[in-house]
């Protein structure tokens, strides 16, 4: 079940995947100079970092093609990391210089998460559980309907899709659904306890069947000898005690199987029922078992990230190796890609006792792992450096600061901080309220706002627009005497 997968990334920039380099070559313009030299300073890296200051003001203009032409590598230099904001593909420098060249965080003040990540990750990306992920009432579904949640379900992470069946409704497309499935290439398991059903989905490629206990656990026989799995509980309304009849019988016939002991929604057993899966890994340390964690997600009212780790944590420790989930309710949309990241972050930290706290960040969406900021006196040194009309916007916790050449406001109220720009074109009007809305949004939440960048929602994160608004606005701001953009 182990695979691996690429780094993960952090907030916002994939971190390397390589050793940590012996020489760096930060790149950047001269407004952004002092910051990244502070930043470094403090970081104390344990590598050589140097810094090129490029003969250009706003760091973010330069483009890769530009940077090659005027850009000196000292020797020795491993490493070239340039703004994340820069156009370009960072290759070129690359093929240039015959030095690695990366493209860094969109925001400096990252970089020290940017490389801390980096040492901390090595080998990060494998896992121990594989994702069921259940299509609910699928006798209810068109063929189109579950081909398309099969596929999506598959693109966002599931190892099996597990063909959800609805006692006393009859499935007769059951078979076909199967078969389609396993010939797009994916794994399908099928949730029922009809022996018409079990041994239908089986024929038709279904490599594990949901569930058996002593009340059907003849079908299982019919099992024998096949490739198929099956997932065992106790008796309806019994103790593990009644495990043990129905493995018996199990092993006896051969036929492979997982156990589980059933996780109970929040106030009918909880607690109880994550006791019961530590016992069973006590009874049966060598067996794997199952995890229904959309038990807990599905009925518990609160953002499905957080509960999903933790479930994924207490499953790394108890010998989880399955979990079956879905994402019927509006709040655990995107639980198999959240279960994806979570399995990858608790299996780094079990295996390596180490907190899983610094390796992934991607499980942190409505707040941010770190509020970068800078203090108001490094901002009023900014802006007695600035030499142009376009306006910077930063935010701090609880503050947001906008300046340029002329003006320097400081406030929490957007309305009257927008009231104080003389600003009446239009397009220059609606870019600096977007951005002031965002910037109130991140100092609401407890963001890091970023210009003209997404904010951080974890693994829900947008990219960035790749059209260069900067460029665009600056342009405008040639013709028409006044802009909008930070430096």
């Amino acid at each position: 079940m182990t695979q691996k997968s690429g780094t993960a990334p952090g907030s916002g920039a994939d971190f390397p995947a390589s050793p940590l380099p012996r020489r760096v070559l930060f790149v950047t313009g001269k407004l952004a100079e002092p910051a990244l030299r502070r930043v470094l300073h403090e970081m104390q890296p344990a590598f050589e970092a140097e810094v090129a200051v490029m003969k250009i003001t706003v760091a973010a203009l330069m483009t890769t093609p530009w940077i090659t032409r005027f850009l000196e590598v000292p020797p020795e230099t491993d490493l070239i990391l340039i703004p994340g904001l820069c156009e370009g593909d960072a290759a070129v420098l690359t093929r240039r210089f015959g030095v690695t060249a990366e493209k860094g965080p969109k925001d400096l003040r990252e970089i020290p998460r940017y490389f801390g990540q980096a040492a901390a990750a090595q080998n990060y990306g494998s896992y121990s559980i594989e994702i069921l992920a259940e299509i609910n009432n699928a006798p209810k579904l068109s063929r189109v309907e579950l081909r398309a949640a099969a596929d999506y379900f598959r693109a966002s992470g599931a190892d099996l899709i597990d063909i959800g069946c609805t006692p006393g409704l009859p499935f007769p497309e059951l078979g076909a659904t199967v078969r389609e499935l396993r010939e797009a290439g994916m794994r399908v398991s099928v949730d029922s306890f009809e022996r018409a059903e079990i041994i239908a989905g089986v024929e038709a490629g279904a490599e594990l069947v949901l569930s058996i206990n002593q009340s059907n656990l003849e079908a299982a026989r019919e099992l024998s000898g096949s490739d198929a799995r099956v997932v065992v509980i106790p008796d309806f309304g019994e103790g593990l005690d009644t495990l043990d009849r129905s493995i018996e019988s199990l092993e006896r016939w051969n036929v492979r199987y997982l156990i589980d002991p059933v996780i109970e929604p929040i106030g009918f057993g909880f607690m109880a029922s994550l006791e019961r899966y530590a016992e069973v890994h006590r009874r049966y340390p060598t067996t794997a078992q199952l995890m229904g964690v959309g038990n807990i997600t599905e009925l518990t009212s609160a953002d499905s990230t957080g509960v999903n780790a933790l479930l994924l944590a207490i499953g790394e420790e108890v010998g989880v190796r399955a979990v079956l989930t879905t994402e019927v309710i509006p709040w655990a949309r995107g639980a198999v890609r959240e279960i994806d990241i979570a399995r990858r972050l608790m299996h780094h930290a079990v295996a390596n006792r180490s907190v899983p706290k610094g390796v992934d960040d991607r499980l942190v969406t409505v707040k941010d792992p770190e509020i970068l900021a800078y203090d108001e006196s490094e901002l009023r040194r900014l802006h007695s450096e600035v030499r142009d009309p376009n306006f910077r916007i930063f935010t701090d916790r609880d503050t947001i600061t906008v300046f340029n050449n002329d003006i320097f406001i400081r406030g929490t109220d957007i309305q009257v901080i927008f009231s104080q720009l003389g600003v009446d074109e239009p397009t220059h009007a609606f870019y600096l309220g977007r951005e002031l809305m965002k910037a109130k949004l991140a100092i609401t939440l407890g963001k890091t706002y970023r210009q003209e960048g997404a904010l951080s929602w974890g693994y829900l994160t947008p990219p960035d627009d790749v059209k260069s608004e900067h460029v665009k606005l600056t342009q405008r701001s040639k013709r028409r005497g006044s802009g909008t953009r930070r430096g």
